[in-house]
């Protein structure tokens, strides 16, 4: 007897979890950064990150663009890659982490704005409400009573930020060609965004004096997983997703973060505990359609 096609609820779960997995590795990138990284040297570790993955993505596929697809292969890596990591790091670097985890907490209402004005997507209330939930429970989990703000470091994480959620919304405006899968578009933006780090971090900071067992590993970590993978499985499920479906997904990356702490042996106060449960919820009703509202007799729909 013929196996039946997965429902597309199942389709829709299974499309979900895959494209979380993306989000979820970036929330790592903390860690291995301090754990196994040389200091002093993020720009090189987004160089790392973006430039070699990008090359390998491009030798397996053996597909470049072509026509206008240049240019917003291009655009597309300025965005996702080669802006976006410095201006996060310029937000690390002058932001306590719980207020640089916060701002990039906001993609989500950032991805809902201009997807009214490029995709003329107008979110539901629903998915509204919960974006900003969403935020509020990411600062309970990572606000810790000393932080502080910086203008140069707020500017810098909103602008990463918007940098991202306009890659996002692009990337959904675009699609992608008929002969360039998931795997060939990271490949292509991961490669554009390391070569507009390479001269940045080679004019400011150089190559790390010592490079040990640990920071090969660390970089490997972040080219594999949270680099030419993470982004394969990203850009798979933006196309497969709405934007107010795949945009909240990205609340995983603090959560993680928080989690991976955990297991290095910090620990959640019940507030911290209150908002990691607030901030799951949200991206979880983000999936889900609003509930349905009946309309009362007489009332226009």
């Amino acid at each position: 007897m013929p196996s039946l096609p997965p429902a597309p609820a199942a389709r829709h779960a299974t499309t979900v979890a895959l494209t979380a997995l993306a989000p979820a590795a970036w929330g790592t990138t903390y860690a291995v950064t301090t754990e196994l990284l040389p200091p002093g040297h993020p720009l090189f570790a987004g160089l790392m990150r973006a430039l070699p993955a990008g090359l390998v993505g491009l030798a397996l596929t053996r597909v470049l663009p072509r026509g206008d697809w240049w240019w917003k292969a291009a655009v597309l890596g300025v965005l996702n890659i080669g802006a976006l990591f410095p201006l996060l790091f310029l937000a690390a670097e002058r932001l306590p982490d719980g207020v640089a985890a916060t701002l990039a907490a906001t993609q989500p209402l950032l991805v809902a704005g201009l997807g009214i004005a490029v995709l003329h997507d107008r979110p539901t209330a629903w998915r509204w409400t919960w974006g900003v939930l969403g935020v509020l429970g990411v600062g309970l989990v990572v606000l810790g009573p000393g932080a502080r703000l910086d203008a140069v470091g707020v500017l810098a994480g909103l602008a990463g930020t918007a940098g991202m959620a306009g890659g996002v919304v692009l990337t959904k405006r675009w699609g992608r060609p008929a002969d360039a899968g998931p795997l060939t578009l990271a490949g292509w933006q991961l490669t554009a965004g390391g070569l507009l780090l390479l001269p940045l971090a080679l004019a400011v900071e150089g190559v790390p004096r010592h490079l040990d067992a640990d920071a090969a590993g660390g970089y490997l970590w972040l080219g594999s997983m949270g680099g030419l993978i993470a982004y394969t499985l990203w850009f798979r499920g933006i196309a497969r997703l709405p934007v107010g479906a795949s945009a909240p997904l990205v609340l995983l990356s603090p959560l993680v973060a928080a989690l991976v702490g955990i297991a290095l042996g910090e620990s959640l106060s019940p507030p911290q505990t209150a908002g990691f449960v607030l901030a799951l919820a949200a991206l979880l009703a983000a999936q889900l359609d609003p509930p349905y509202t009946p309309v009362r007799e007489g009332q226009t729909r």
